[in-house]
């Protein structure tokens, strides 16, 4: 491979290790990394996921981000089981990004995810070192302001940073990988374990007799992309480690596809509680695509059954106008919840997408409708809980035990505040 064709960039990739146990650990004057913590949905709950264990409790009991609650060692006196605060996660993420803007300007930090940041040091020699001197300098920084221990890959792009961090890192610290790098430091490892290829991706690929990185990088690339399409161009040239994403830019403003939203139910419910339980997520959905002048024609239903009989449906159906009213939505959901939900089943996960947008002002009114009326009557409600809170004004089922939005709207991402 002629790398000399493709751009080189000083890309750092930072991950705060064990994010949500470490703010918690330092909370409680504890170490981070030698504490036994576990952050926990709910504790009321047996069957709660640990959103995050701290270092030591996987390393000493073997638990993951995909165990549960009742799995936790709990005979051990010196664990602590502490419940989530999704607020204090996203104000210490804030602030670690603010940290970050004492090195690079905004354009040059690109945030992954609420513990997970990549940035791009290009031109910062002069003031702050080379990029490995860059990075031990943001690694000592976060700990001594936050407590926290972070994880810090380089590369001359996005994916060699975010891998060689996955791979390397996270065991040493602090790991880089060039382009001339990726043959020793990369291919060697399972595809499993390369960022971007999940588990369906990896058993398609292990059917082709392809179980490592570097047999895709030598692989046809013909074959991939008659395979897999774009993404089997992707995967060949991310074997070769290339990576074509912009490092600068406004990473923020992304265009919309489509508005969803769903929620795992914290029991089960019948077909009678479901409607109310589609209906407060059509309100949201709706609320959403109306904050930003949008509409959609497409109009998805998602219902995933209790693990006792297990499956559940997946469907959608298109109005001939965009539409951003909830009754409208609603009515849409309830035809597709009528016509392939099998009667028996309990409901345990409801998922509602509004797609195929189009912009406000480019939706026909129907001659035979009210619709500037009911449009009205969705903004009405939005500005009166923009003003005095997302539970000032609800439809009479919300207040029902099988209503999701109050208990919704003291969350963060479905987890306590």
């Amino acid at each position: 491979m002629d790398y000399s064709k493709y751009a080189r960039n000083d890309v750092l990739c930072i991950d705060m290790r064990s994010f949500y146990a470490s703010v918690e650990a330092v909370k409680l004057n504890l170490d981070p990394m030698t504490a036994l913590l576990a952050v926990v949905g709910d504790p009321d709950r047996p069957g709660s996921i640990v959103l995050a264990a701290s270092p030591a409790l996987k390393q000493k009991y073997g638990i993951s981000n995909v165990s549960r609650f009742f799995e936790l060692p709990k005979h051990d006196p010196e664990l602590y089981i502490v419940q989530a605060h999704m607020a204090d996660y996203l104000y210490v993420s804030s602030e670690i990004t603010k940290l970050l803007y004492q090195y690079v300007p905004k354009e040059a930090i690109h945030q992954y995810s609420v513990d997970e940041v990549w940035v791009t040091v290009n031109g910062m020699e002069r003031l702050f070192g080379t990029r490995w001197e860059i990075a031990e300098k943001i690694k000592e920084d976060i700990l001594e302001n936050f407590g926290i221990t972070c994880s810090i890959g380089i590369g001359d792009n996005k994916f060699l940073a975010k891998v060689v961090m996955d791979l390397h890192a996270k065991k040493v610290g602090i790991a880089e990988c060039r382009y001339e790098d990726v043959e020793e430091k990369l291919w060697p490892f399972p595809v499993e374990k390369i960022w971007g290829i999940g588990g369906r991706m990896k058993r398609n690929l292990n059917r082709m007799g392809i179980v490592t990185l570097g047999q895709i990088a030598r692989f046809s690339l013909d074959q991939l992309k008659k395979r897999f399409g774009v993404m089997g161009e992707q995967l060949y040239w991310h074997a070769w480690g290339i990576d074509l994403s912009p490092v600068f830019g406004n990473f923020t403003k992304t265009e919309q596809k489509g508005f969803g939203h769903g929620i795992s139910l914290l029991r089960d419910y019948s077909a009678e509680e479901a409607p109310i339980c589609i209906l407060d997520l059509c309100e949201e959905v709706c609320r959403r695509a109306r904050t930003a002048d949008q509409a959609g024609r497409t109009i998805h239903l998602g219902i995933s059954y209790s693990k006792e009989t297990g499956g559940g449906f997946s469907r959608s159906q298109s109005v001939s106008i965009p539409t951003n009213v909830t009754m409208d939505v609603y009515g849409v959901c309830l035809q597709l919840f009528r016509k392939f939900y099998d009667g028996k089943s309990n409901i345990r996960h409801v998922y509602v997408t509004l797609g195929n947008l189009f912009a406000k002002g480019e939706t026909q009114l129907d001659l035979f409708e009210d619709r500037p009326k009911k449009n009205d009557i969705g903004y009405a409600m939005d500005a009166i809980r923009d003003k005095f809170g997302t539970t000032a004004i609800l439809r009479a089922t919300s207040y029902t035990n099988a209503g999701i939005t109050i208990g919704r709207s003291k969350k963060i991402g479905g987890h306590r505040a």
